[in-house]
């Protein structure tokens, strides 16, 4: 086996890993609260389709990125070119420590609350930890399931892409397949649009993930471009299917004030089944994205550790099983300490926010940087729209920032003392002299 990373991605495996990390639980969880922020049934449907057309925004400036520089990392390269040294450590740092165990947690918890509906062996104990037990597992198990070769992961999240892609499909062939049922809501209540665009946002993360495995694609130049471009047409398409099957089930009243909705809009097929059904739905999505975030996470730790003799020990490809095993496995470490303290789903998605969106700031912004400093580089793919479409995109994540720290300033305040950490972690790692810069890419 190698000990570097090799090209094993094809264009439908790219796709599928995107997609799969796109759409977890949120599409289920967060739909009420965002059709509470729309106003009406068209107003539901325009915020989704806002969310499409902004992420892909973001998608395209993170394509001329990626295609420019086809190294494993993903912002951890651009950053380093774009500022210095200081910023991808930084950005390696904060995946290690904050952001990649922490998203991890929040979709193992999705898991883990609704296989627990499905089958909860200690419901008769007083032990009430089973989603952590659940949690737990799944981080494990998809953890060594990457651990084992890059094929057995990428085949993971290949079947479970296509099960939850054919899952939300069909509740959308049985939410149409009866007339609609009428639901009396005198007031379903409503929150700030602003939030609603927000958990909009949340529900479409993941586009980003490409650019970490970039090295593995095969046919980078064009395959990076399209699998962005499909998997982001994909979800979006995916999305007003779904909560167009919703508004027509439901209404938008029933929509607002759902506390289950996926339940809700196919309970007149399936009356009996309908729960364990869908909880069954989002447990394979859920799993599908956090299968998706151990594949990418730990490339980025990869990087870190190939660049600085500090974290060296993470930047090993194992000969046997031509993975970033060590990565792999800290990263699941992580994971597993952050399901014991912070506990819920929740709490893990807080505990991301602010710090996620400042990096989607500065690597936005990078693509103008980079251009101006270092012209000289072949980019197969030049962002459409330039410098309108990364500099829209930028914006969002301002105003995400911002909603994200005067929403939960103390549990920002928290992880942003933790990214400060990376500071002085970086000036150690100085010391110990840097292994060497990101090195010089061929123009092909």
């Amino acid at each position: 086996m190698t000990s570097q990373p090799k090209p094993e991605l094809t264009l439908f495996d790219s796709t599928c890993l995107i997609v799969g990390i796109i759409i977890g639980a949120g599409i289920y969880q967060m739909a009420p609260d965002i059709a509470k922020g729309a106003g009406g049934p068209w107003g539901v449907l325009g915020l989704w389709g806002l969310g499409g057309l902004l992420s892909l925004a973001g998608a395209l400036s993170y394509a001329e990125l990626a295609t420019a520089y086809p190294r494993e990392g993903g912002d951890y390269v651009y950053l380093n070119r774009a500022y210095g040294s200081w910023a991808g450590f930084l950005f390696a740092w904060a995946q290690l420590a904050i952001v990649r165990p922490g998203d991890i947690v929040v979709m193992a918890f999705a898991f883990a609350k609704y296989a627990r509906a499905i089958y909860d062996p200690l419901a008769n104990t007083p032990f009430p930890y089973t989603e952590h037990l659940y949690a737990a597992a799944a981080v494990i198990g998809l953890t060594l399931i990457n651990v084992l070769g890059v094929r057995e992961g990428k085949w993971t999240q290949n079947l479970l892409t296509t099960a939850k892609a054919l899952g939300l499909l069909c509740i959308v062939g049985a939410a149409f397949a009866v007339p609609p049922a009428k639901v009396q809501v005198e007031n379903p209540g409503q929150i700030p649009w602003s939030l609603a665009l927000i958990f909009v946002l949340f529900t479409y993360g993941g586009w980003n993930e490409m650019a970490y495995v970039a090295a593995e694609v095969k046919n980078p130049r064009r395959n990076i471009v399209r699998a962005l471009v499909l998997g982001m047409a994909a979800v979006t398409a995916l999305y007003l299917l779904v909560n167009g099957a919703f508004l027509y089930a439901l209404g938008y009243p029933g929509l607002a004030a759902s506390k289950a909705v996926g339940v809700d809009a196919v309970s007149g097929v399936l009356p009996g089944l309908a729960g364990p059904l869908i909880a069954a739905m989002i447990c394979v999505s859920a799993l599908g994205a956090v299968n998706g975030l151990v594949f990418t996470g730990a490339r980025i730790s990869y990087a870190l550790g190939a660049d600085h003799r500090l974290f060296g020990w993470l930047g090993q490809w194992h000969p046997r099983w031509g993975t970033p095993a060590a990565a792999l496995l800290v990263q699941g470490a992580i994971a597993l300490a952050l399901i014991v303290l912070l506990g819920s789903f929740v709490h893990a998605v807080l505990y991301t926010a602010a710090t996620v969106y400042s990096f989607y700031l500065a690597t936005t912004l990078a693509v103008i940087v980079l251009r101006r400093k270092e012209p000289h580089v072949d980019r197969p793919y030049r962002v459409l729209g330039y410098p309108a479409t990364p500099l829209v995109f930028a914006g969002v994540c301002l105003f995400l920032i911002h909603a994200a720290v005067t929403y939960k300033p103390k549990i920002a305040a928290a992880s942003g003392l933790l990214l400060l950490l990376g500071l002085v972690l970086w000036r150690l790692s100085r010391q110990q002299q840097v292994i060497g810069p990101s090195p010089k890419l061929p123009a092909s």
